[in-house]
């Protein structure tokens, strides 16, 4: 998880802010992780490096939602009872927003009751069976595993569909958190892993 203060949220959502310091022992994300920042959903993180506080420019505050230099200094130094000078080192955190609370929530969980696997079950069960093309639950679900982060017009290309009808089929199996959507491509969910392992009988016609 990374916390952030209210008054980052708005700019975190509007990608105004996409960078953070950090006075960590020992880094506390990695590049490629996502993390959960409640309430807005998650955050995605770009890069991590270890800068001493000499090498902050008042464009990296910018960056982290804070007017001037000295304002982001004076905010690093109140998070840790630490003494903080030019030589202290920190991490610098690069990241972007990646999606809404309670649907980005349900998506990370790798934990999903019997219940909940039946209704999810059900859902797709009835999007095959209402589906002009035929079955496409589980194809389109192996189709993003075996092809991450791929432009969904590839993707549609490779099922032979209209890219925007291909694109409102994702939709749907993001509604239940079984993908996740990134500024190109999608990825299967831990949730979508999941329900991929214990519906080996999914239709994937």
């Amino acid at each position: 998880m990374l916390l952030f203060q209210k008054r980052f949220h708005e700019g975190l959502i509007n990608g105004s802010v996409t960078l953070t310091f950090r006075r960590w022992p020992k880094a506390r994300v990695k590049p490629g992780g996502r993390y959960r920042c409640h309430p807005i959903g998650v955050l995605d993180v770009t890069a991590l490096s270890r800068v001493p506080v000499s090498a902050i420019s008042e464009s990296d505050a910018l960056q982290a939602g804070l007017d001037s230099r000295d304002e982001l200094l004076a905010y690093m130094a109140g998070a840790s009872d630490e003494p903080m000078d030019e030589s202290t080192e920190v991490f610098r955190v690069e990241l972007h927003y990646g999606g809404d609370g309670d649907r980005v929530s349900i998506a990370l969980d790798s934990e999903i009751s019997n219940e909940e696997l039946e209704g999810v079950r059900t859902k797709l069960t009835g999007y095959d069976s209402r589906s002009k093309v035929g079955p496409w639950t589980g194809r389109y679900l192996e189709l993003i595993k075996q092809y991450p982060r791929v432009a969904a017009s590839k993707l549609a290309a490779m099922v032979e569909r209209d890219k925007a009808d291909f694109k409102a089929d994702i939709v749907k199996l993001k509604k239940l958190g079984l993908t996740q959507s990134f500024e190109v491509g999608y990825e299967i969910s831990p949730r979508g892993l999941v329900v991929l392992s214990k519906v080996p009988s999914m239709p994937v016609g």
